[in-house]
C-alpha cells in the first residue's frame, strides 16, 4: 500500500482526526471534505477550526472537494454518517482499495448496518470496521485509545492493524464485524437515554442502571442479529457504551441532556455541525427490535423523547412501572 495516499471520505471531527493518526505512519494522507471552507482551511495549514479548532495538522495532509480523487487512494476510511453513505460511495467511482468503516448507525428504510451498505454498493473491495470508545480530540492530541478492527479476513485484519495502529492509537483485531456494529449503533441511542436522565437530574444510581440495562438491550439485539456476546462484552460494545454514557464530549449525551433539561429534539439538533448519529439510528433500532421479536424498553423510550411523544416524566414512569422479574 505504498506510494499512494492513505484516503478518508469525511472532514467532520472523527475523520480529521483519524487523517492526523494516519499522518503518523503515511507519506501522503488525502481527507475529503464536503465544505469548500474546510478543505481551503486544511490546505491553508489552518486546520479544520470549523470541525475541530486548536489543532494543527500535518502539512502532508491535503484536503480536496473532488470525491474522485479518491479513487487513487492505497486504503479508504469511511467517515460519512451512516445515512449518508450510500449516496458517498454512489458518487465514488471505482476502485479496489479496502475500505475501513468508520461511521456508527443503521440505515434509515433498509434498517442496513454499515458494512451491508458497504458489501450491497461494493462487494468488490475488502471491508473493515473500525469502532471503538473514542472522543476525536483525545486522539487528535495523540492519548492512549483502543479500538476495534474488525475484518473477516485474519490476513486481511493484520495488515489493517499494521496500517492505522500508533504508540497510542492501539487496534485489536477481531473477525466478527456485526457484534463491532452492533455496539457502535446501539451504544450512540443509550447514550441520549444517559444524556436525559443527567439533564433531568435523576441521580447517577439512575444512569448505572440505564447502562446496564441498556447493556442487556444490546446483548438481546446484537444475538439477534448474528453478534458474539464477546465482541459486546469488548471496546466496540461495553468500551464505547461506558465512554459515551458518561460524558458530555458524546454528543448522543449531549442531545440527551437537553431532551431532560426539556427542550426539543429540533432545537438541539439544529446545528448540522454536530451530527448526534443516536437520534437517527433509534427508531431505525426500534423497528429493527420490534421484527426480530427482541425488547428493547430502553431505546423505545429515547425514541418518545425524540419524537415528541413522551416527556421525560411519562417515560421514567413507564421504565419504573414495569414488572418486576429476573435480571438477564
Amino acid at each position: 500500500m505504498t506510494g499512494q495516499p492513505i484516503g478518508i471520505i469525511g472532514a467532520g471531527a472523527w475523520g480529521t482526526a483519524l487523517a492526523s493518526v494516519m499522518a503518523q505512519n503515511h507519506d501522503s494522507v488525502l481527507l475529503w471534505a464536503l465544505e469548500p471552507e474546510v478543505v481551503d482551511a486544511v490546505n491553508s495549514g489552518r486546520g479544520n477550526p470549523l470541525y475541530l479548532p486548536n489543532l494543527d495538522l500535518p502539512a502532508h495532509i491535503r484536503a480536496t472537494g473532488d470525491i474522485a480523487e479518491m479513487a487513487g487512494c492505497s486504503a479508504l476510511l469511511l467517515v460519512t454518517p451512516a445515512q449518508h453513505l450510500r449516496s458517498t460511495l454512489q458518487s465514488l467511482p471505482q476502485t479496489d482499495a479496502p475500505f475501513l468503516l468508520c461511521a456508527k448507525g443503521i440505515e434509515a428504510g433498509t434498517q442496513l448496518l454499515v458494512s451491508e451498505i458497504v458489501a450491497e454498493l461494493r462487494p468488490q473491495n475488502p471491508l473493515a470496521v473500525l469502532s471503538g470508545p473514542t472522543f476525536a480530540h483525545e486522539v487528535a492530541a495523540g492519548k492512549p485509545t483502543a479500538i476495534t478492527l474488525a475484518c473477516e479476513s485474519e490476513a486481511l485484519g493484520k495488515v489493517l492493524v499494521r496500517l492505522v495502529a500508533t504508540p497510542a492509537f492501539r487496534p485489536y483485531w477481531s473477525d466478527d464485524v456485526v457484534g463491532a456494529e452492533i455496539g457502535g449503533a446501539v451504544k450512540n441511542v443509550l447514550a441520549i437515554g444517559c444524556g436525559v436522565v443527567d439533564g433531568a437530574g435523576l441521580g447517577l444510581n439512575a444512569r448505572a442502571a440505564l447502562i446496564a440495562r441498556g447493556f442487556a438491550e444490546m446483548q438481546r439485539y446484537g444475538l439477534a442479529r448474528g453478534a458474539r456476546a464477546e465482541t459486546l462484552a469488548g471496546l466496540s460494545g461495553l468500551g464505547d457504551l461506558v465512554l459515551t454514557c458518561s460524558s458530555e464530549n458524546s454528543r448522543n449525551f449531549s442531545l440527551g441532556r437537553g431532551l431532560g433539561q426539556g427542550k426539543s429534539a429540533t432545537e438541539l439538533m439544529a446545528d448540522r455541525r454536530t451530527v448526534a448519529e443516536g437520534a437517527f439510528t433509534a427508531p431505525v433500532l426500534l423497528q429493527s427490535a420490534i421484527s426480530l421479536g427482541v425488547e428493547m424498553p430502553i431505546v423505545a423510550a429515547v425514541c418518545a423523547l425524540l419524537d415528541g411523544s413522551a416527556s421525560v416524566g411519562q417515560v421514567v414512569e413507564a421504565l419504573l412501572s414495569r414488572p418486576l422479574k429476573a435480571e438477564r
